[in-house]
């Protein structure tokens, strides 16, 4: 199984809750076997784990044709990606985005945060989506809370591959009822173009069947795991015969007005 999966943070670069689960969702579907997992964020550092899945960054993909040599490209980009990786999206640029501010490798810059212009990234990220989805071969597409969706919505048009979503939370639980009819909208529009969507509670689940108006069939929930670590790893003495659970906890982030 081939998985192209489209996330907005990857340890150890994380902001909150949602790099720390991206994190353990493909770590988990790794071990599972017999899985080839693409991982997209907006920016990547170079220092993330790449044993369990490959890192592709949406502002080392081209969308905007460059001459560029390869040694100016491994010079460029090399410590995050390889530069074949590079070639091989540049030939598959579908569309004019010359009025797109890129730099000299024809990419957009991202913050690999969440500044004000957050919507504009969004859009930027669903851009790229489009270009990674013609170059790779995969499987399925996953995309984790609605910052990504409407790249695997492109991803999904372009490909007619099957289109989960996992929703780590909704904009009615950020924003306590103070709904951004914006983020309701791109929430909203991930959810009915998804083949499937998982939650992570059961109260999550109520609040996307309910006010969002998806079929109870269409939703599963699947909770956040947490994993044992060995004594070792903790540092710390244990009593006889307890198992130590580290769980992690973080923000919901949301758009700017939200």
């Amino acid at each position: 199984m081939k998985a192209l999966m489209f996330g907005w943070e990857f340890p150890p670069h994380i902001l909150g809750g949602l790099g720390t689960a991206s994190f353990g969702l493909t770590k988990g579907m790794a071990e599972c076997g017999d899985m080839d997992i693409t991982f997209v964020i907006p920016k990547p550092w170079g220092d993330e784990p790449k044993d369990f899945a490959r890192i592709i960054g949406a502002n080392t993909t081209p969308v905007v044709w460059r001459d560029v040599n390869w040694d100016h490209v491994k010079e460029r980009i090399g410590h995050v990606m390889d530069p074949q990786l590079y070639y091989q999206l540049r030939d598959h640029i579908y569309a004019d985005f010359n009025h797109i501010g890129t730099n000299d490798l024809g990419c957009i810059e991202f913050s690999g945060r969440y500044p004000d212009n957050l919507l504009e990234e969004i859009n930027n990220y669903s851009i790229v989506a489009g270009v990674i989805a013609r170059s790779l071969d995969f499987d399925v597409i996953h995309s984790h809370d609605w910052l990504t969706y409407p790249a695997g919505i492109h991803a999904k048009q372009v490909s007619g591959k099957p289109f989960v979503i996992h929703v780590h939370a909704t904009d009615f639980d950020r924003s306590r009822g103070n709904v951004n009819p914006t983020v309701f909208s791109i929430e909203k529009d991930g959810m009915n173009h998804a083949d499937h969507i998982i939650t992570v509670s059961n109260l999550t689940r109520r609040t996307v069947i309910e006010k969002y108006g998806i079929s109870p069939d269409k939703v599963t929930t699947v909770h956040n795991a947490v994993e044992p670590l060995s004594e070792e790893l903790l540092n710390v003495e244990v009593p006889p015969k307890h198992d130590k659970i580290v769980t992690f906890l973080g923000p919901h982030h949301h758009a700017e007005g939200s």
